[in-house]
């Protein structure tokens, strides 16, 4: 028996639907979507095809999205790209403006930006993860270029107030980008009504391979190519676009927009059942959960177990039960996360934190065995605790 996979925000098995709409672009047609012939042709169309799919999805104009191979190069694309553009068109903003709790794929370009001389600031998120309006307010000015806020997070699946902060930062001259790798397929997400300049898609987050992922860029909006080379993806993002694979993502996007308000409901319905027979079995005095009670993915639930360490509970039912401890980026690093940090949760809490994530193929006999799993590792974790603190 496989253990059962509550892993879905790490990555996302590629759907057997998928891969059969990739399988003729990798035989059959195999062209350059660039070249003339007839072979050329039907990788063009093919890209076309998709780009009205994916804009479908989030409300978008098929010609703003830029296909890219993952969502850490489509936040490099989109933060780097609009900083460049600032400088080649004889810009003057230096200010750049992200959370505490973005991605390492956000993060790390906030912090190359720095070495190129712009100045950045990190909003923090109160006790559920969440952005304060009033915090983006105090520090945005005529000098912010642009405002990065994630739209989900990764590891609490708090959703933030992306509308609210897009029109801040518009009323202040600022672009606005969101990463919504963890948000698209898990709730809807409809450009327009974000207001977004820039929005990530990332297709292993939503049952297509890896190796894949697209760009939000709204007509208007400059961004400069990263990489070089020659004028494919609207002269943005230069390479010979993998036609297999961005076939793929448009075929999951069509999956998960079918349906997608009842797919949450049922996640969220397995979740809350997940986190219930957890409290029930340890109680409130040894788990917590993390992140915002409502304004959160349905899929997601990050819980703490008070004076246990993660990486051995992780060990203890990797057999059973495939999870994380917080964002699958971090899982072998043994300290508290930065974002469990960023919200203030206490290191005896925080230590002991474990993402449990759902999907399409998760079934409630699994949650009932999750539940069964956890709890009883935790309680085997806590008597090993108090029998050692006991002897010291």
């Amino acid at each position: 028996m496989k253990p059962i996979y509550l892993d879905y925000n790490a990555t996302t098995p590629v759907a057997p639907e998928v891969v059969d709409a990739m399988l003729p672009y990798l035989r059959e047609h195999f062209g350059n979507a660039s070249s003339a012939h007839a072979y050329g042709g039907a990788a063009h169309d093919a890209l076309e095809r998709a780009r009205h799919v994916i804009g479908r999805l989030i409300g978008a104009a098929p010609s703003s999205i830029i296909f890219t191979a993952n969502g850490t190069e489509s936040n490099n694309l989109a933060i780097e790209g609009v900083w460049r553009a600032e400088r080649a068109n004889g810009g003057l903003r230096k200010h750049v403006i992200v959370s505490a709790v973005e991605h390492p794929a956000v993060l790390a370009v906030a912090r190359w930006l720095e070495t190129q001389g712009a100045r950045i600031s990190i909003l923090p998120v109160d006790a559920d993860g969440r952005v304060d309006c009033a915090d983006l307010e105090r520090e945005i000015g005529p000098d912010t270029l642009l405002v990065s806020v994630m739209l989900a997070n990764n590891e609490v699946g708090t959703l933030q107030p992306i509308k609210e902060l897009t029109q801040l930062a518009h009323d202040h001259g600022a672009w606005m980008h969101t990463d919504a790798a963890q948000a698209i397929g898990k709730v809807p997400v409809d450009v327009g009504s974000l207001g977004v300049d820039l929005l990530s898609i990332v297709g292993h987050k939503m049952y297509a391979p890896k190796g894949i992922g697209a760009l939000y860029v709204r007509a208007g909006v400059p961004v400069a190519p990263v990489i070089h080379g020659a004028i494919h993806e609207r002269g943005i993002r230069p390479g010979t676009e993998p036609v297999a694979q961005i076939v793929a993502l448009a075929r999951a996007a069509e999956l998960v927009g079918d349906g997608i308000a009842d797919e949450g409901s049922r996640l969220q319905r397995l979740r809350d059942r997940l986190e219930k027979g957890l409290r029930r079995e340890l109680g409130d005095e040894a788990m917590r959960r993390n992140g915002h009670p409502e304004a959160r993915l349905p899929n997601t639930l990050s819980v703490s177990f008070r004076g246990v360490r993660a990486d051995a509970l992780l060990t203890s039912i990797a057999a059973q039960v495939a999870a994380s401890a917080g964002s699958a980026c971090h899982s072998q690093e043994v300290q508290l996360s930065p974002v469990l940090r960023a919200m203030g949760v206490a290191p005896e809490w925080g230590m002991g934190t474990l993402r449990l994530s759902l999907g399409r193929y998760t079934t409630p006999d699994e949650i009932e065995s999750a539940v069964r799993v956890i709890t009883a590792a935790v309680r085997i974790a806590t008597d090993a605790s108090a029998v050692a603190t006991h002897h010291a």
